[in-house]
């Protein structure tokens, strides 16, 4: 049943009304009925059934609630989806709100249990959070141009703000990716730009997962064989079951790669 969120004065043209009282109604409505006002009157209100109501067997309708689906009669695609829907509207109204992403995942588990993700999802989504605040940072900086210095090579991203009146640089910021960790230039530009804003870096930003799916784009480390050294090659293409490079490939069950860089800059994800 649809919940009514309601006000108790008299009711416009045009505006929907929900029956609370049916004393004087002769059985033309009744309690919960929901009419749509035609006309008004001092003592009262027409329906579109031209029904006249009086004004205290009414309140006006000013929003309402659908009714919470019955979980049970939901099949496991549908309640997958549902599930999607409701954290990813979580998330999103807590990234606006400026809560800190950690601090929510972890009141969400401890509240209602574990969300099953895995590290690469985990990893997916801070990606695309990182991208998105981006684009709302430079949206809010007026008068002002930001450049990033991406090297890959030492792992570190610098923002620099420029003020587009005095021309020179006002402020800058760095982010350097650790030694173990896997290079990620889009998180690193999000962290570098607000630490040259002074705002806060959410802690998802700092406590990424480490990615465990190769793509195309990806940079990645092998070792030769017997142990010889180590090289360093870009994923051109995945067919096969064979990772293919700019020179060479190797076959994906024959070989271990661990993912350095997974920003893959122009390549469409």
């Amino acid at each position: 049943m649809t919940k009514y969120k309601t006000e108790k004065r008299k009711a416009e043209v045009g505006e929907r009304i929900l029956i609370t009282e049916d004393g004087f109604s002769l059985g033309y409505y009744k309690s919960g009925d929901v009419f749509t006002v035609s006309s008004t009157t001092d003592k009262g209100v027409t329906g579109e059934n031209d029904c006249f109501i009086l004004h205290h067997e009414y309140e006006v309708i000013i929003g309402e609630q659908s009714p919470t689906p019955n979980l049970y009669e939901m099949n496991y695609d549908e309640l997958v989806a549902l599930v999607e829907d409701a954290m990813k509207a979580l998330r999103t109204r807590s990234y606006k709100n400026g809560y800190d992403q950690g601090r929510f995942d972890a009141e969400i588990e401890a509240a209602h249990g574990t969300y099953e993700k895995s590290d690469q999802q985990k990893r997916d989504e801070i990606v695309a959070q990182a991208k998105e605040d981006i684009e709302a940072l430079y949206a809010t900086e007026l008068g002002y141009r930001h450049d990033f210095i991406v090297n890959a090579e030492k792992r570190t991203v610098v923002a620099l703000r420029k003020s587009f009146v005095e021309g020179y640089i006002r402020d800058r910021g760095i982010a350097k990716c650790a030694p173990d960790d896997c290079f990620n230039a889009h998180i690193g530009k999000a962290i570098a730009l607000r630490r040259a804003l002074r705002l806060p870096v959410p802690v998802a930003y700092l406590n990424v997962p480490q990615p465990t799916e190769i793509r195309v784009g990806d940079v990645v480390r092998g070792t030769y064989y017997a142990g010889k050294g180590t090289y360093v090659k870009k994923i051109k293409k995945i067919e096969g079951g064979t990772y293919y490079y700019d020179h060479g490939y190797d076959f994906i069950n024959d070989v271990d790669l661990v993912i350095i860089d997974d920003s893959r800059t122009g390549v469409s994800e």
